[in-house]
């Protein structure tokens, strides 16, 4: 690939007619976010998707047996006489700086990602992993995956945002549950509370998520960000100030050479040719 695309560590990265795919690939680590590089691999195809003209959509998914296991218990592990040190060693305060400068940067970075973002849940998504697959736009999953937002069972909490995620999510009352018991949640009940959008056989979960991925980026570029963008605004906006945004973007989109081809694609009733102006 061109335009600059970053150079990953611990993760994969491919571009298909403007549909992105990132796949976590430290199986060995069940795709653990500490103690690997793919904080660092997220953070930055996230970067390099917004800036890209020929990227439209991100998919996010795991290889092997997990989508993402979250942080690494193991270097959670304290014996008596250990020195603690890594990513969980150190003061209070140096461990907030570790969370500020490490995991809180995937959703901060997610938060600001301009283009649609589909997670492709494999297998479990565990703790911060469960909070990966929450910051993005849309979930579809195979029979093994598995969520769970099992922070309590370790004794500490989301320090990812991850209470900020689910709640809005699923809804106030099913977030408590699933965070204040730790409990595992499958495929079937996943559908149920609103953390996946579909189930699909795994043989078939890429090709059903690339599918919905590409009827996105078959879209007029500039409106399928700016869609994106508006549906993140109106969460934080009053309606008459949400307004008046969405009448100054629409004024802009009306200038644009892509709706003229959107509209006279419509009435000729053929596909549109985008090209992003």
């Amino acid at each position: 690939m061109a335009d600059n695309t970053p150079s990953l560590q611990d993760a994969r990265l491919t571009l298909e007619d403007r549909v992105a795919t990132l796949t976590l690939d430290r199986d060995d680590l069940r795709n653990a976010l500490t103690g690997t590089a793919l904080i660092d691999d997220i953070v930055d195809t996230i970067q390099w998707a917004n800036q890209s003209a020929n990227v439209s959509v991100l998919i996010i998914t795991g290889s092997g047996r997990a989508f993402c296991a979250g942080g690494n218990i193991k270097e959670m592990q304290y014996r008596e006489g250990d020195h603690r040190n890594g990513p969980f060693g150190g003061s209070a305060l140096e461990l907030e700086r570790k969370y500020r400068e490490g995991i809180q940067r995937i959703p901060i970075s997610i938060h600001k990602a301009e283009i649609p973002i589909i997670a492709a849940v494999n297998g479990p998504a565990i703790g911060a992993g469960c909070d990966l697959a929450c910051m993005c736009d849309i979930r579809i999953g195979s029979e093994k995956a598995t969520f769970g937002e099992t922070f309590v069972n370790l004794g500490i909490i989301p320090g990812d945002g991850g209470a900020w995620f689910l709640q809005r999510l699923i809804g106030y009352q099913r977030a408590a549950e699933m965070t204040l018991t730790g409990r595992l949640v499958h495929a079937e009940e996943a559908v149920q509370l609103g953390l996946m959008m579909e189930q699909v056989p795994a043989e078939q979960l890429m090709s059903r998520v690339m599918t919905l991925a590409q009827q996105m980026a078959a879209k007029p570029p500039h409106a399928l960000r700016m869609s994106k963008r508006l549906m993140k605004q109106a969460q934080r906006h009053e309606l008459p100030d949400f307004l008046e945004l969405c009448a100054a973007w629409q004024g802009m989109l009306h200038n644009t050479d892509d709706h003229v081809e959107a509209v006279n694609a419509f009435v000729e009733k053929r596909e549109g040719v985008y090209r992003g102006k």
